[in-house]
């Protein structure tokens, strides 16, 4: 990062607020006359700084954050300093000169509370926050100070880059929200409780149990509808803190869980571990009555009724994160790590223990079993090596395995209930996918009965496999015979006689539903792959079976036509 490119994010998310903080504590006036000493005209001429400016960023970092540590100052020296250490951890890519500031800030405020501080108006600001992962599960960077954007606005989401004060942002609650009242549905085993003010509208309970919670029917809570330990499992993945229980009238005491700060994707701050969350003025922030505090979900579009806790309107306004990448991994396009395991969970918290062959094989597995199988799917899948790293890689799966004797008809219910439970939990159900993911549970599973047997001699020291798309069938790759049919590029044709380009008159015919279907062969927008095929395409162009939904208009095929004659120029 260079000095011109900190120019703009130390005036919006440093100078400005605080300006605010410091107009706050004493005022509009500053005390300066004009003229005296310490005011803008002076007269005085000033020695710069020594140091480089990433040097002088550092010192005013370390400033901040021993400024900060003082009691009772505006959240806009909080947000000043979070902007502080994002930019001075920025200044250098030395890991290890990372690591020594990151280490060095968080010593100064050690001894600040963690908690979540809801600025008027403003962003959250997270003080000493223990961990922060993005809708993958993958951790993000954590520095001892972070101000997160709640307006939806930031160009540097999930970081606050000072938007909120430029588009007029408010935290104001909305009047005509749902009202929050904690309502009681009594079953025969399981009484189960529910606030609509306080719902996020993240489908955990009605995908999963709809017979229970019932999506656009009145009651909206049937208890009678399931299992009471299939009700207990939905209620408590609530990300929102809407849906509680009680059996024989008592609450049970609340989860405890690691303190993660989840980035939801397209979706809303997922809190979990009972990280204190406290209004502009220190306060806790005001919540409805019996509402979890271990666990809750903030609002990240900036639209909220229910400011600054999430009420679902991140799906009305169509607040995105950024796309995907172009080839997404299998990893990536399932959901990641929050996924995964809430497919494991399923299968081994629902399916295992009601299945009489499969509940004997793995009635003594660990705890962690489930966590343990996600993070060995997560890699297989093209994410990061958390099996490898946490649990000792293919070695250590091997010699679970090893000596079991697992059999065929074992594993065959395995296969079919883990498709179930990736149903369950919201894997994603197209073609393509869902190719990829029964090919590697057909794969995987037999190989691990063939490791499982008496005398069985695997080839050591391999690595985790690694599985990919099946024929290069990735998502769009294809036009589904559901989609609208697109409509012909607006193609500007070239006149008689004019010269032809690729870029100016061939690229722009075909469309990206035309690239993506042919791009397990070649590159419909690169002029080297449509050369190297052209004689190929003009054929198929006058049979009319390209592209795939309906043939060209003959002057478009002349075109083209014309393109080859003259040799295909760029």
């Amino acid at each position: 990062m260079t000095a011109e490119e900190s120019a703009e994010p130390l005036g919006d998310s440093v100078v400005r607020p605080l300006s605010e903080a410091l107009a706050h504590l004493g005022g509009e006036d500053d005390g300066h006359e004009p003229g005296a000493p310490g005011g803008e005209d002076d007269g005085r001429e000033t020695e710069p700084e020594p140091g480089t400016p990433g040097e002088r960023l550092w010192r005013l970092a370390v400033d901040a954050t021993r400024l900060r540590t003082l009691p009772g100052l505006p959240t806009g020296v909080q947000e000043a300093t979070a902007a502080l250490q994002h930019l001075a951890w920025l200044f250098t890519d030395d890991t290890g000169t990372r690591a020594a500031r990151v280490a060095e800030l968080r010593e100064i405020q050690a001894a600040l509370t963690p908690q979540i501080q809801v600025a008027a108006d403003g962003p959250y600001l997270v003080t000493n926050p223990s961990r922060i992962t993005d809708w993958l599960g993958e951790p993000i960077t954590v520095l001892p100070q972070m101000a997160l954007c709640r307006c939806g606005a930031s160009a540097m989401k999930p970081l606050c880059d000072g938007s909120h004060a430029r588009t007029g942002f408010s935290g104001d609650k909305d009047p005509l929200r749902v009202p929050g009242h904690r309502e009681s549905h009594e079953g025969v085993q399981i009484t189960v409780l529910d606030d609509r003010g306080l719902c996020a509208h993240s489908g955990f309970c009605t995908d999963r149990l709809p017979t229970v919670f019932r999506q656009g029917s009145e009651p909206f809570v049937a208890p009678s509808g399931g299992r009471m330990d299939d009700i207990v499992r939905a209620v408590r993945t609530c990300p929102s803190g809407a849906l509680g229980y009680a059996i024989d009238g008592q609450e049970p005491a609340p989860q405890r869980r690691e303190t993660t700060v989840e980035i939801s994707r397209d979706g809303p701050y997922r809190v979990t571990g009972g990280i204190p969350l406290t209004g502009d003025d220190g306060r806790p922030e005001p919540r409805d009555a019996g509402a979890s505090t271990e666990h809750y979900s903030l609002c990240r579009c900036g639209r909220s009724r229910n400011k600054p806790f999430c009420s679902g309107m991140h799906h009305d306004v169509g607040f995105t994160d950024p796309p995907l990448s172009e080839n997404p991994t299998l990893y990536e396009w399932a959901g990641g790590l929050p996924a995964l395991t809430r497919m494991t969970q399923i299968f081994y918290g629902t399916y295992v223990p009601q299945d009489p062959l499969l509940a004997p094989l793995f009635s003594r597995m660990s705890p962690d079993h489930p966590e343990r199988v996600a993070a060995w799917l997560c890699e297989t899948f093209g994410g990061p090596r958390l099996y490898t790293e946490r649990y000792g890689g293919y070695e250590h799966m091997i010699a679970e395995h090893a000596g079991k004797a697992l059999t065929e008809e074992w594993r065959a219910r395995w296969a079919q209930l883990i498709v179930r439970a990736a149903d369950d939990a919201g894997l994603p159900s197209d073609p393509e996918f869902r190719a990829a993911f029964v090919s590697y549970v057909e794969w995987g599973s037999r190989i691990a009965v063939e490791n499982s047997q008496p005398g069985a001699a695997p080839p050591p020291h391999m690595p985790v496999p690694r599985w990919w798309w099946v024929c290069s069938a990735t998502p769009g790759s294809r036009v589904s015979a559901l989609a609208p049919v697109a409509e012909e590029p607006a193609a500007d044709l070239p006149g008689t006689g004019e010269p032809l380009g690729f870029a100016a008159h061939i690229r722009p015919l075909f469309r990206e539903t035309d690239r993506r279907s042919m791009s397990s062969a070649f590159d419909l927008w690169s002029h080297t792959d449509v050369t190297r095929h052209a004689e190929a395409i003009l054929v198929r162009l006058r049979r009319g079976d390209m592209p795939c939904d309906a043939p060209w208009p003959a002057d478009r095929v002349d075109v083209f036509a014309r393109w080859v004659a003259e040799g295909t120029p760029e």
